[in-house]
Formats: structure tokens, sequence, C-alpha cells
């Protein structure tokens, strides 16, 4: 796929940049104009498609990035850890989703958070669960917003959209019980090991049609269904139609990756996120470049292996983000990178002497970042012109 890239010894370089070349490496790059190019598609595409947009702030963490996502300051936005409901709800943002099952003991935090002003609701697909919530709904006087997990595609969590008996006792049992019923909520996961576009839009409207079948179910029993949330990126990305729907997620998109590129949900060249690292040797004889980013920069994903195209740890590029012809990080240890040319490609490996620096896109953007505290902001001209901090932990 990377057969047609032009000679990098024609590419004139960047300008000088201090900041940039004064930077530690490995560390974390993002190029500030993709993102906001990014969050613009996924919008107008949302928009005319009569549908909220919810940014999932999963794979940013980080305020300055959901300020470029969000419809407005106060959001709305999607989290995946209390940890990050803290962070953004200390930044200004008020909705919220918890997107991840609730754990009884994590609900001290949410009634902390709502006793703030947060608006922040739950997510659940449990008579145990909705036992707890309720339970805590009495106790604080509070009646928390609760969101019923549904299957979209026998991905991983939910209530099977045809199982009206299940949905019926969770919604009544949430209602009855001090708890306030929100709506529905899937998630496609499905949708990530497609490629092929026509599937992909099926995954979406077949996530569509569970979405409306179970608010259907809990609105024909007279119980609440205001909103009826779906979203993954491939399943955004590709939907044609989402009548019934009220609101889209999607998160991973904002700054793509490898993974969401063998998808086709992005392009390459719209990644924005990468790894800065530099050149410490080599190892002629096996074709080998020895970078100073190993598993602990890039992570271990490995996701690409699975895909019609194995990106390795990463793809190669120059500093001002092109890849170079099937240069990826074949392996990793901990702090080493094994740069090499794909298996079977027909490209030079290109002359990096030590202590030439390289960028190295990621197979999952969410797993890479969480190996850094910070983004280093790249201008459109490829200079550091910020530096954005990123939270991690739960």
């Amino acid at each position: 796929m990377q057969s047609n890239e032009p000679d990098h010894a024609a590419r004139s370089d960047l300008p000088a940049d201090p900041r940039r070349d004064a930077l530690q490496t490995p560390c974390l790059l993002l190029d500030a104009a993709k993102v906001r190019a990014n969050v613009d598609r996924m919008r107008a595409h949302l928009t005319g498609l009569g549908v909220a947009f919810r940014p999932h702030l999963k794979t940013a963490k980080s305020l300055d990035v959901a300020r470029i996502a969000m419809t407005a300051p106060e959001g709305p936005a999607m989290v995946s850890t209390l940890r990050e409901a803290e962070y953004f709800a200390e930044g200004g943002v008020r909705d919220m989703i918890y997107g991840v099952g609730i754990a009884p003991a994590k609900l001290a935090r949410v009634s902390a958070l709502r006793a703030r002003g947060i608006d922040l609701a739950v997510i659940l697909d449990s008579p145990e669960q909705a036992e707890a919530v309720a339970a805590q709904a009495r106790t604080t006087g509070d009646a928390l917003p609760v969101l019923i997990e549904v299957d979209a595609d026998g991905h991983r969590s939910g209530v099977a959209p045809g199982d009206a008996a299940a949905l019926v006792a969770l919604g009544r049992g949430l209602t009855e019980g001090g708890a306030a019923l929100r709506g529905v909520l899937l998630h496609a996961g499905d949708s990530y090991a497609l490629s092929d576009p026509e599937a992909l839009a099926a995954a979406a409207e077949a996530e569509r049609r569970a979405a409306v079948t179970a608010a259907d179910t809990l609105r024909g029993a007279g119980l609440p269904c205001p909103v009826v949330s779906v979203g993954s990126t491939p399943t955004a990305r590709f939907a044609r139609d989402l009548t019934g729907v009220t609101e889209m997620r999607a998160g991973v998109f904002m700054f793509g990756d490898l993974y969401q590129a063998g998808t086709g949900a992005v392009a390459v060249e719209d990644i924005a996120l990468s790894v800065l690292a530099t050149v410490i040797g080599h190892q002629r004889a096996k074709g080998w470049i020895i970078v100073d980013a190993g598993w602990m920069a890039l992570s271990r994903d490995r996701g690409t292996a699975k895909q019609a195209v194995d990106q390795g740890y990463g793809l190669v590029c120059d500093l001002s983000g092109r890849p170079y012809p099937d240069l990826i990080v074949a392996d990793a240890n901990q702090e080493h990178g094994i740069v090499a040319l794909r298996r079977g490609a027909k490209a030079a490996l290109p002359d990096l002497p030590v202590g030439s620096r390289i960028r190295i896109l990621p197979n999952h953007a969410c797993a890479t970042g969480a190996q850094h505290d910070r983004y280093h902001v790249l201008d459109e001209g490829g200079r550091v012109s910020a530096i954005w901090p990123r939270i991690n932990g739960w």
C-alpha cells in the first residue's frame, strides 16, 4: 500500500524547529490540523444524517482535544474511566456518559461527581447492576440516569435487542427503584473486524435496527427512552441511515491509526498521532535500523497482524509524516524498536544515520497514547507549537 510513495531523497527537509529538535525521544506528536479536519468531516457526515455527535474521549484523554471535538465546552462527551470523568469535569465538561458497565463499588464516585452538578450517566445490562444503582439513588436522593446497554452484534456486553422481557424488567427495576431510565446504548464492536465498505454499512444498519428495536420495546411498555445512542468509528463513518437514533458516539477517528486505516474508516494520510524516535544503531547484515522507541513507547498492540496489511508495531515516516515505502517497526523490545522493510518488499532501505529522527504511526492510537503523559502539538508547518497534557488511570 506504500509502494507508490515518492522518493524521500527528492523531498525538501522541514524548516528548522528548535523546539522539535530539542525533544527527548521517544515522545508523542499530534498534528492539530489533522485532528480538526477529522472532526469536521465526522460532524458534517453526522449532521447530514440528522443525529447529534457525542465524541468519545477515551483515546484523547486531553481537555485540549476535547474542546476541538465537543460541540460546546460543556459537552456532550463519552468517557471510559471515572478518572476521565473527574478530569473533564474539572475542565468544565458537564454532560457525560461513563461508557463501561457500572461496577457497584464505583457508584460513590459517580454520585460525588453528580453532587457537583455534573450530568453523568451510567450504563448497565444486568439486574444486579440495576439493583445497586437503584439502591444508590434511594440513599442519595439523586435519580441516577441510566442507559441500558444493548448487544448490537454479540461482540461483548449488553441485552439482546429482541429480549423484551429482560429489557422491560431492567427498565422497570430502575424507574420503580428511584433511578432514571434515560435510554439505550449500543456499540457495534464487531465492525472493527470488517474492511469492505458494504459490510461496514450493513454493520451500521444492524446497529441502528437493534437500537430502534430495543427503544421501541421500552416505549411500548410505557417506559421512557429519550436517548438512542449508537457508535463506533467504523459504523459512524459508514452509516447511511440513522433513523430513530438520537446520537452517534466515536472517538479514535479523531487521531486515526493503522488498524482503523485497515478497516477503511480513516486514511493513512489522515492519522494525526505519531511517535517521534531517534536512530541509535544498525544491524546492516540483517537490514535492521535500531531506534529508541520500543513497545513501552509504541504499545504491544499488533492488531494489524490480522488485517490484509501487517504494519508490525508501526509504520515508519520521515519528519514530515510521510511514510517510507514498506518500512515498518518489524519487532520491538521494551526500549528498542527494530525498523526493517516488510517481508517481500521491493523498496530500498533508507539511509538513516545514527541520530536521525523518524515518526512512527501507531497500530492503535488508544494503546500508544496510554504510554505517554503529553502531546507535542505540531502546527501546519510541522513545528511544535504547544504541549497538551493527557491523563491516564482509572
